[in-house]
């Protein structure tokens, strides 16, 4: 996939909220602070997600994780929410599979219905359905998605 039109979806707006939180020091801040000392690590338990507004109507195209090996989710369904009556309704965009290692992974985004979402989403949702850690704990370095703004 071509980057040349592809732009961070992720800014000072985007609103980011995360199921759980393990201690105040590795906060949903740490997502997007692009720091590779800095981290989010979510209590044990799955599901655990990680839900972004954008503010506007994008098109996801490309999301990027970096996990801790071991605190990998191993099976990730992304979820979003569009605009108009049905807004509050999650409906399934793809699914991801991150292997278990420490490097960033970058996955193609190719929604299962892409008819469903021409228009654009104002909100994505990363579902963690399945964790390499035993006890279902998450940890990311880094996230990012980068997609098409639909309109500001």
């Amino acid at each position: 996939m071509a980057n040349i039109d592809l732009v961070s979806l992720i800014n000072a707006d985007t609103t980011i909220k995360v199921s759980s939180t393990l201690e105040k020091a590795t906060g949903k801040k740490n997502l997007v602070d692009n720091s590779p000392e800095t981290c989010w690590t979510s209590q044990q338990g799955l599901a655990q997600f990680i839900q972004l507004g954008f503010g506007r109507r994008v098109l996801p195209k490309r999301l990027s994780i970096t996990f801790q090996g071991g605190f990998v989710g191993t099976r990730c369904t992304l979820l979003v929410q569009g605009e108009g009556p049905e807004i509050k309704e999650w409906k399934v965009f793809t699914n991801v599979y991150p292997e278990d290692v420490n490097k960033r992974q970058s996955f193609d985004l190719t929604p299962h219905q892409p008819d469903l979402f021409q228009d654009g989403i104002s909100s994505l949702k990363i579902l963690f359905e399945a964790s390499s850690d035993f006890f279902g704990r998450i940890t990311i370095y880094d996230l990012k998605v980068e997609g098409i703004v639909v309109n500001e």
